[in-house]
């Protein structure tokens, strides 16, 4: 399976509409495809997360 975003691209985390940009990703044999954000937290603080491909979309610079 491919990935649909690439590293370094600016995401936004659907749920929460956090915006941060793709350190790295992870390929699956059985599961989807994962990627590591680093993004600010409502909180203010800096934070890296794991979230599957459908938790992200593209976001609009």
């Amino acid at each position: 399976m491919s990935f649909k975003h690439e590293l370094g691209q600016v995401v936004t985390v659907t749920i929460s509409e956090e915006e941060g940009h793709i350190k790295a990703r992870a390929e699956y044999t059985h599961g989807p495809n994962q990627y590591l954000i680093h993004y600010r937290a409502a909180d203010g603080r800096a934070v890296d997360a794991w979230f599957e491909e459908g938790e992200l979309s593209p976001s609009a610079l």
